[in-house]
């Protein structure tokens, strides 16, 4: 139709216009009418294409935004690993344990899927052994559930008293040099543990984790010093940090050594007495080995199981006199405060 005006409006403003011309022109347009239906259709069919693109990057768009909803709603554990053990030199998962087997099933199920795992030993401190049927199943999970030819090595770590210091003893055999610390009841996706150990590989003498904690100057009394505690609100408010708790944590496989065979005693019988602090004790003595800060990886973990004692009242009142006996025992406030933070750049909206 654009065209039939474009010709009528140049008949028009020619010199030559006249009625019996344009009555032979509309006969004309008859005649051609096949021509322009045709031409119709070539544009509609052209429109419908590009609708059809469009569509297309909605519908790419959509189901990309829903992707990152899905991450950040809940835990995706199928996700694909990037990380080859073999290549890469890989790592070992040491998850700790306490009387919690259907979470224990699904931690070993999940880190036995990410392809940088080279062997999961689980650390169990409970009176009676694991059963047959416990062990049975772990093991057939981790063959089930690797994604590499290379297959995981799967042993428990038994200990004959329930002492938190046994989550940092040395393990013989061990084929890595890196060792991620874990609860039983923290998943981090595989992609993000993937991310995490190629931040540690870049910086093997520090703690690379996800729980950020930090520590400040509280007030001096009598030429001592007493320090505070800060949990996560107080990281997210500072905007620094100076300890990555071990529940979620990479370090050299040195510091289990370090930790059971020279750190001092008595911070051992600390935290055995006191049945908590072993991730401030190991911030601590890896700090002071290293003289670096810890890294922060930001990255999506999930807590799947129930609120654990950092819920429970006094908490804090118990992390702060952790701290500050722990500082008594070395002489010396060895935290290093840092306001650095790990993020791929390659899965995040703004950077």
């Amino acid at each position: 139709m654009s065209n039939l005006i474009a010709i009528r409006e140049s008949a028009v403003s020619g010199g030559d216009y006249s009625p019996a011309k344009e009555k032979a022109s509309n006969r004309g347009v008859y005649i051609g009418r096949s021509t322009l239906l045709h031409r119709r259709f070539r544009l509609l069919i052209g429109g419908a294409k590009y609708k059809l693109l469009l569509l297309f990057c909605f519908l790419t768009s959509l189901y990309s935004l829903s992707s990152r909803l899905s991450c950040l709603m809940g835990w995706n554990p199928h996700y694909p690993s990037s990380v080859s053990s073999p290549s890469r030199g890989g790592y070992t998962v040491l998850i700790n344990t306490w009387k919690r087997n259907t979470l224990l099933k699904q931690s070993v199920s999940h880190y036995a899927s990410c392809g940088g795992t080279d062997a999961i030993h689980v650390v169990w401190s409970e009176s009676n052994p694991p059963s047959q049927e416990l062990r049975a199943y772990l093991k057939n999970v981790v063959l089930k559930k690797s994604q590499t030819a290379h297959k995981p090595n799967f042993r428990f770590d038994l200990n004959e008293e329930d002492n938190l210091n046994n989550r940092f003893k040395p393990i013989e055999d061990l084929r890595t040099d890196a060792i991620f610390s874990v609860d039983d009841d923290v998943i981090v996706p595989c992609r993000t543990l993937d991310f995490a150990f190629t931040v540690w590989q870049t910086a093997p003498r520090t703690m690379v984790g996800f729980v950020p904690r930090m520590h400040w100057l509280n007030e001096e009394r009598n030429g001592l010093a007493y320090y505070g505690y800060g949990g996560w609100w107080s990281v997210w408010w500072t905007g620094t940090y100076s300890m990555v708790l071990s529940k979620a944590a990479f370090f050299h496989k040195k510091y289990l050594d370090l930790y059971t065979s020279k750190m001092p005693s008595s911070i051992h019988d600390y935290v055995s007495n006191e049945r908590n602090c072993e991730d401030i004790a190991m911030s601590l003595l890896v700090t002071n080995a290293s003289g670096a800060p810890p890294i922060w990886v930001k990255g999506k973990i999930y807590e799947i199981g129930s609120s654990g004692i950092s819920s429970l009242k006094g908490h804090s009142y118990a992390r702060n006199k952790c701290l500050n006996d722990f500082v008594s025992l070395y002489g010396a406030m060895p935290l290093i405060s840092t306001n650095m933070k790990a993020l791929d750049a390659r899965h995040v909206w703004f950077w």
